[in-house]
């Protein structure tokens, strides 16, 4: 994927003008068919219209000269945990609300307690505003669908897409959604992947590092694959089963190393599983920065030329090179961290995200990116223009 680079200056403009190009840019964000923008239009400004006179000042200063948009933040949709409330005790999966907030456990993982402001819109968009987010992209997360048999994943899938599909059109100038799929059936998934390529707002495709402990490399998601690809529809990558076992359960290190280690994992097998080049026009996104790959890229190149596993491979290029090939999220919680991934992939390959809403995401993503010593035009770019691209926003 190439992503242009695109200039930015700096110029001198009042309050009213700056309120103006916000809310112009909250209500004209052009995305899809004339159909869609014509209920983009009439719903946007039904929101800014209930907006207090502060609400658009916050939201017209978070899109001052770029629009920001958040690429990874999660949403769990009340109908898709209804779903598994009624339906999912057979797969001894269960969903549950409580004064704290809500469990969903399931065979591939557990997550909770969260709180409800991940399922309600309302006040997810308050969080955005606070933020200086004008736009996120919705995606699941643990537990996935892929943990019961194929006819309940499809409906699984189906329920979280056409929910975030909603969410998009009653929000069309502050959501677009990644879709979902039953990635253990092929049949099924293609089915569901030409289905939701249609629903308003669908922008791209999310799924784990792994899927069951499969590898994407693995012949099973081929078919898959090669039609995200024919549909120029971007991968955006989430660890979820990750590495380590019983040595990572302590200290949360399953999250705190598990995760970053998934993510450079997942990408070793998309360079040496031959993935990136038998699909040159896939466009996938690493997830928390490329996870280590990024730091470790050189000793994996390194490899490539010496262990016999690798060389026989006949890899048309060095490992490094297909770092070009990846996005990467900033998430990184390290301004030295971030400025080094900046150096080594570019700014036109990294993308704004906060994890929405878990605690080891960035509660002010803007601000965490506006203390890294930029130029104005990468910051942009980062800020949003590279995901404007990429999602065809």
């Amino acid at each position: 994927m190439r992503i242009r680079r695109k200039c930015g200056c700096a110029v001198d403009v009042s309050r009213r003008q700056i309120l103006q190009a916000g809310l112009t840019a909250a209500a004209a964000i052009v995305v899809g068919t004339p159909g869609e923008l014509l209920a983009q239009n009439e719903v946007a400004q039904n929101q800014t219209g209930s907006k207090s006179s502060d609400e658009r000042t916050k939201l017209a200063l978070s899109t001052a000269g770029v629009r920001s948009i958040d690429i990874h933040a999660h949403y769990y949709p009340q109908s898709f945990l209804d779903l598994i409330a009624e339906e999912g005790k057979r797969f001894k999966a269960d969903y549950r609300m409580t004064a704290e907030g809500f469990y969903l456990s399931a065979p591939a993982g557990s997550i909770g307690p969260l709180p409800t402001k991940i399922i309600d819109l309302k006040q997810r968009i308050a969080d955005m505003d606070e933020q200086g987010v004008l736009m996120q992209a919705l995606s699941l997360t643990t537990p996935m669908v892929n943990w019961a048999d194929g006819d309940f994943s499809l409906k699984l899938a189906r329920t979280w897409n056409d929910a975030a599909s909603d969410a998009y059109r009653a929000y069309p100038s502050r959501f677009v959604a990644l879709m979902i799929l039953p990635m253990l059936d092929p049949d099924r998934a293609i089915d569901e992947l030409n289905r939701a390529a249609k629903l308003p707002g669908m922008r791209g495709v999310y799924m784990g590092t792994n899927v069951d402990n499969h590898d994407l490399d693995d012949p099973l998601f081929e078919p898959i694959l090669a039609k995200i690809e024919q549909l120029n529809l971007p991968v955006f990558l989430h660890p979820l089963q990750t590495v380590g076992g019983e040595r990572t359960k302590p200290f949360y290190l399953s999250n705190l190393l598990g995760n970053p280690f998934d993510a450079a994992i997942a990408g070793c097998h998309l360079i040496f599983g031959g993935v990136l080049d038998r699909h040159p026009k896939l466009q996938i996104c690493l997830p928390h920065g490329g996870g280590t790959l990024p730091m470790l890229i050189g000793r994996v190149d390194h490899g490539a030329q010496v262990r016999r596993e690798i060389k026989q491979l006949h890899l048309p290029q060095p490992p490094s090179a297909y770092m070009q090939r990846f996005t990467y999220d900033t998430i990184v919680h390290s301004k030295p961290v971030m400025g080094f991934l900046i150096q080594e992939v570019g700014a036109e390959r990294i993308l704004l995200g906060s994890d929405y809403c878990f605690d080891m995401g960035y509660e002010r993503p803007v601000q965490f990116l506006e203390q890294i010593n930029l130029t104005s035009a990468k910051q942009k770019m980062i800020l949003g223009e590279n995901a404007a691209e990429l999602l065809r926003i």
